[in-house]
């Protein structure tokens, strides 16, 4: 029996062992992503907290991820201290996302470090780290892609498209998001969240 992909090309036996086990791993993926995405929505900060650590994000209990966020991938997603990741975001994870100290990312901001290839002739998926500075504020629905790293201070406005690195302490808008000017602050000392009831428990276990 003559078995092919879905562009039509034939496979060897290797082949297709490596796509089923591929296949496999996906189905692995989507599993823990609806675990992940139910677990969002358990009310208490400290709880979903320990799951995410537990699933592979590295994320201190000074920092909160609010409910509804997304997740493509866990492991790959490493975030500071004092950081609030705001309701219903989406932190792609298939390849590296390094987030600073004293973040601040705003609801429904989505990170995206894999994209298709669309002049690729089998239309494959390619990726690229993204890495935030500390200090970052990023705005409601704002949309980062992968490969971008965004310096230290930096602002980036609500529902800007950002495609390529943001220096420090600049603020950006639009899309695809492009200089708008420069942040006042030249020394960053704020904090962007108060240590709760439960973040204070969570230190015992850090």
């Amino acid at each position: 029996m003559k078995v092919s992909d879905k562009q039509g090309n034939s496979l060897t036996i290797t082949q297709l062992v490596s796509k089923l086990l591929g296949r496999l791993g996906n189905m692995i993926l989507e599993f823990e992503m609806y675990v992940l995405l139910i677990v969002g929505y358990i009310p208490v900060s400290f709880v979903r907290m320990v799951v995410y650590r537990m699933a592979g994000i590295r994320i201190p209990f000074s920092s909160v991820i609010n409910q509804g966020a997304r997740f493509y991938s866990s492991t790959n997603i490493r975030i500071g201290s004092d950081c609030i990741i705001g309701e219903h975001a989406v932190l792609d994870g298939r390849d590296s996302i390094t987030i600073g100290d004293h973040v601040d990312i705003a609801s429904e901001v989505m990170i995206y470090n894999s994209e298709h290839d669309i002049h690729d002739l089998n239309f494959d998926a390619i990726s690229a780290p993204v890495v935030i500075g500390d200090y970052v504020f990023i705005g409601p629905r704002a949309i980062i892609l992968p490969g971008v790293t965004i310096g230290k201070g930096a602002v980036v406005a609500a529902g800007a498209v950002v495609t390529k690195d943001v220096a420090e302490g600049t603020i950006v808008g639009g899309i695809p998001a492009k200089y708008i000017g420069d942040r006042n602050l030249k020394e960053y000392t704020y904090r962007v969240r108060r240590v709760g009831f439960f973040e204070a428990i969570g230190k015992l276990f850090s």
